[in-house]
């Protein structure tokens, strides 16, 4: 395994960080323990979840896969041999609407998110606490162009939402804190506070791969100006950079055939490129899925590549991934699809 500084902090984190998502919906627990088994195993230490997990969203599934994490934390002692991620729900298009009467950043929503997470996690702290995404509306999960429409409403507030975290760092409750699904906007506006004396966010999670690489045009400068983590998600867009989607195929058990809404990396244009990224993967020798993985590990501006799986099979090619070097000749293949076809999943 390889291993990144997170901005800001002492912490080492791994290249790959294990994502959860799918701990209780795909995966039972005991499917949840023995990823986290065998990904500790093999040199991750870096692991990421979500209060509102597991996804596809339901209120008899939310905070299920905390708490499968906290089970397995309770159960091995292994709290102090990982960096632990997990993040705030914020605003979402009603579909979270069940969870609590606000979904915001106030200091109400985050004493009923964060002291529900450490009671789930079986943890007394939150290595990286990340707000899952602004408040505003952002052009993000399908969306591709921005539409000011939506934030004429919208309040400043990022200030306030520093100094409501603070308290739960002072508190020991937090360590560091981070965004996700943010913007250069938002990044800068977080930075702008920082200057003023306000605790820093050390990170954002966004979504990249091969598929989304729209954080490349602008926010890629931002992260390393201002020396902020980028931690990669959906590095296979939801599994259609592993090729299993190609020719119309509906694989059984896999998340976009049993969760057909999930289609954003499905379109006609998405399919098309991938299939001329499994030509470039077969040409050189190597399975799609560990070529979209180690395009995302290599990236400069990644701190970790966040990657899921839902069984010890595909956890195990995903991994691998950290030991595929790309050479130039990979990349040129690769540059000259992403020009011909550039950022087709927004």
């Amino acid at each position: 395994m390889k291993y990144s500084l997170l901005p800001n902090t002492n912490l080492e984190v791994s290249k790959i960080c294990l994502g959860t998502m799918t701990f209780g919906r795909q995966n039972t627990e005991a499917d949840a323990h023995a990823q986290l088994d065998y990904a500790l195993e093999k040199g991750i230490n870096f692991v990421d979840t979500a209060e509102m997990y597991a996804v596809p969203f339901t209120m008899e599934t939310q905070g299920l896969t905390e708490q499968y994490i906290g089970t397995w934390l309770a159960k091995t002692g292994n709290r102090d041999k990982i960096v632990l991620a997990t993040k705030i729900t914020g605003p979402g298009r009603g579909i979270f609407k069940d969870m609590r009467p606000h979904l915001d950043f106030s200091k109400e929503s985050l004493d009923d998110a964060l002291h529900k997470s450490l009671k789930r996690l079986q943890t007394d702290y939150i290595d990286l606490y990340q707000l899952h995404w602004p408040e505003r509306a952002v052009n993000i999960f399908g969306v591709r162009d921005y539409d000011h429409t939506y934030n004429t409403q919208w309040q400043d507030n990022i200030g306030e939402i520093l100094d409501r975290l603070e308290g739960y760092v002072k508190d020991g409750k937090i360590r560091h804190i981070g965004l996700s699904n943010e913007t250069p906007f938002g990044i800068m506006r977080y930075m702008e506070e920082h200057r003023k004396g306000k605790r820093k966010m050390v990170s954002t999670q966004n979504a990249y791969s091969l598929l989304q690489r729209r954080d490349e045009v602008a926010l890629s400068e931002v992260l390393q100006m201002e020396n902020v983590g980028y931690l990669a998600y959906s590095p296979l867009a939801f599994g259609v950079l592993s090729g299993k989607y190609l020719n119309g195929q509906k694989p059984d058990g896999a998340r976009v055939t049993m969760f057909p809404n999930y289609s954003r990396y499905s379109s006609t244009s998405s399919l098309n490129a991938t299939a001329k990224y499994a030509e470039i993967a077969k040409k050189h020798g190597m399975s799609l899925a560990q070529m979209a993985l180690a395009f995302v590990n290599e990236r400069p501006f990644v701190t970790s590549n966040i990657i899921g799986a839902t069984s010890l099979e595909q956890l195990s090619e995903n991994i691998d991934s950290i030991n595929i070097s790309l050479s130039e000749e990979v990349l040129r293949d690769i540059q000259k699809v992403h020009t011909e076809m550039p950022n087709p999943a927004p």
